[in-house]
């Protein structure tokens, strides 16, 4: 990626191999080399989190209902998966990003972006730097993963998915180059391109990057309007944000979860739902921070994104109000389409959860002062709980 001129960015995308099925793997030798398969047990209602490589080999994927799975690997190994221990070993990756950069988005729990620009010259360039993670991440967490290296987020995720499993790969240097190291790749790899517009875009003979790159932007517009056409346009030629954002400031705190396939199902996006709301209250009350504001972020299939928020009536940091929250405003909105993100944040942070005198008696959801604070030590007992005997010691419907 480098080409000799020091002021060029360079983002790294570090995504973890199969994270949740490789930290079981690690941590039962007996299952290396075998298909793991987290999620829902195969009798039960409910889907795949996650699996391993080998699991792959029979068409096991993410979202899958655990049913399906079964029936295309029966010997698979269903596992329900942990994941205060699959956070605990997301911070020791996080932990080891640091080391070479202070600037990192951690946009889940198994994948970053880092802007190496300024390590350059302690490190070296950007396949340097993520020849050097991926090491570190094997010797110290025995574990792999998988890194693009490029001038944006997007083209660095591009070469992470290309570098799967366990690689490594760099974008060229130039736009004419990046062009036409995009054109032979089908179009549904770019970012924001799913089922429904592979589709579509199938439908006026547009199956690669290449056929993508010919079209016309007005003809673009005419056929996806103005807003997706000028993403379209853009990302074809390899055209992306660049901007790697932290939370360090904690102005904010938020998770977002990009489904591996887009999803149709209500109740399956619900559950990642709980699960972003969860992180987020915990990362709340580690902060020492209160809430003010949530936000519930949707991308559609068609890359269109909707944002929705709701103040709380005082400053909160329990999970039962988080959810309640959450789920509020998520039953507000039609799945309209397929979705392709979903996202849950908190804002406007405080350091107490003093409230004003008009919220002295009871706030909207009926609770009082005395009520929100025995929330808060229940969700910190909860936390408490899930540190020591992990994330399915506590569940909550």
């Amino acid at each position: 990626m480098a080409d000799g001129c020091d002021n060029a960015k360079e983002i790294v995308h570090v995504d973890m191999d199969a994270f949740f099925a490789s930290v079981e793997q690690r941590d039962h030798p007996e299952w290396r080399g075998k298909p793991v398969i987290v999620g829902a047990p195969p009798d039960k209602r409910g889907v795949v989190s996650t699996c391993s490589y080998e699991a792959r080999k029979f068409g096991v994927r993410s979202a899958m209902p655990s049913r399906t799975a079964y029936r295309l690997c029966p010997h698979g190994i269903f596992v329900p998966g942990d994941h205060a221990r699959y956070e605990a070993v997301s911070r020791e990756v996080m932990g080891i990003f640091d080391r070479f950069t202070p600037i990192v988005e951690q946009v889940s729990i198994d994948e970053a972006y880092l802007d190496v620009t300024g390590s350059r010259r302690l490190f070296g360039d950007g396949m340097a730097i993520g020849t050097a993670i991926r090491k570190a991440i094997r010797e110290e967490l025995s574990l792999t993963a998988s890194v693009g290296v490029g001038p944006n987020k997007f083209l660095a995720k591009i070469c992470s998915e290309l570098a799967k499993p366990d690689g490594i790969k760099a974008a060229p240097s130039g736009s004419e180059a990046i062009a036409e190291f995009l054109a032979p790749l089908p179009v549904g790899s770019l970012y924001g391109v799913g089922k429904v517009a592979v589709s579509r875009l199938g439908g006026y003979g547009i199956k690669t990057v290449r056929d993508l790159q010919r079209m016309p932007l007005p003809t673009l517009e005419t056929l996806f309007g103005k807003a997706y056409a000028a993403e379209l346009f853009a990302i074809s030629r390899g055209v992306g944000d660049d901007e790697v954002a932290t939370e360090r400031e904690e102005k904010s705190i938020s998770r977002e979860h990009t489904f591996g396939e887009d999803c149709s199902d209500r109740e399956f996006v619900r559950g990642t739902l709980r699960d972003l709301v969860d992180d987020v209250g915990r990362r709340l009350r580690a902060a020492s921070r209160w809430a003010t504001v949530a936000k519930l972020k949707l991308r559609w299939s068609d890359f269109t994104t909707i944002t929705r928020q709701m103040s709380f009536p005082h400053p909160v940091r329990d999970d039962f109000t988080l959810w309640e929250t959450a789920l509020a405003l998520f039953e507000k909105e039609r799945l309209v389409k397929p979705v392709r993100l979903i996202g849950f944040g908190v804002g406007g942070l405080a350091e107490s959860g003093e409230v004003v005198q008009g919220d002295l008696f009871e706030d909207v959801h009926g609770a009082s002062p005395e009520v929100a604070r025995r929330k808060e030590r229940l969700s910190d007992a909860i936390d408490a709980i899930r540190s020591r005997l992990g994330d399915d010691a506590v569940r909550r419907g």
